[in-house]
């Protein structure tokens, strides 16, 4: 099993990840292939010390996907030496297909079309601290990123509604996914995600007026955030902040990934 998209999960596999991730034991035998793409500062940092706590082997990779040399033949060579790929690789294509192309698991870290790990573990912090998942109002503020898209799959797997604020031009027909250009209703957590950066329009910087609007929620900026882009104030000094000790649970989520992952190996 790898973790390309949060579509590659049932619902009852997150459960179980989510389960997994209270637990203070787990420790599993693994090799482990790492090879991150930019600086990752949070993820790296959470899976380094994942690797460690679980008891894995773990060696670094650099550019991994960045050769000319074919997925299969890239795959061939390095699964005998490997149980599982964590790898954050922009280049969306080419890690699905050296996914599709190994016999073992591949962890995408991120990629320019999903972020699963992050949104599993913010997913995760909302139906622990706010509300159960399928019953919490989320709003997602902001033009399509890979952190919308992934909120997007695991709401279709998970059999809740999202709804994503943001200028008509972005609206699509995908379900779960409610879409709306202007404040209708309270919500219980605002998401922001970093804009791309063809990207560029302050009327869609959130600010407290928005907040107020929608009933003062928590509010869960995902991180780099920039002040001026897609928020309009230092997020720190709003009371309902979600943000410092929230991305701790990236390290208990990803240890609890890694072990799920590596108990149900490809066939």
């Amino acid at each position: 099993m790898s973790l390309i998209h949060i579509s590659d999960l049932t619902a009852n596999d997150i459960a179980s990840i989510w389960e997994l991730a209270e637990r203070q034991d787990m420790r599993i035998e693994g090799r482990v292939a790492w090879s991150f793409e930019g600086n990752g500062i949070r993820t790296r940092t959470s899976f380094i010390q994942a690797f460690q706590e679980l008891g894995l082997r773990f060696v670094e990779l650099p550019n991994l996907l960045k050769t000319a040399e074919r997925t299969t033949d890239l795959a061939a060579y390095l699964d005998d030496f490997y149980d599982i790929y964590v790898i954050r690789e922009r280049n969306h294509e080419r890690l699905a297909e050296f996914a599709g192309n190994s016999c073992r698991a591949v962890v995408n870290a991120l990629s320019s079309q999903g972020h699963p790990c992050e949104v599993l573990t913010d997913a995760y912090y909302v139906n622990q601290a706010i509300a159960p998942i399928q019953q919490a109002r989320i709003c997602l503020w902001g033009p399509p990123t890979n952190v919308m898209r992934s909120w997007h799959e695991l709401a279709v797997v998970m059999g809740f509604q999202v709804t994503q604020l943001c200028e008509a031009a972005f609206h699509e027909a995908k379900p779960n996914v409610r879409y709306a250009s202007s404040i209708e209703s309270s919500f219980d957590i605002v998401i922001t995600d970093g804009w791309p950066e063809s990207y560029a329009n302050a009327d869609w910087s959130l600010t407290t007026g928005h907040l107020e609007q929608m009933g003062m929620p928590h509010l869960l900026p995902t991180p780099p955030f920039t002040i001026g882009r897609e928020i309009a104030f230092d997020p720190v000094s709003y009371a309902g902040f979600t943000g410092y000790r929230q991305k701790n649970l990236l390290l208990p989520v990803q240890k609890a990934m890694l072990f799920y992952l590596l108990n149900h190996k490809k066939l």
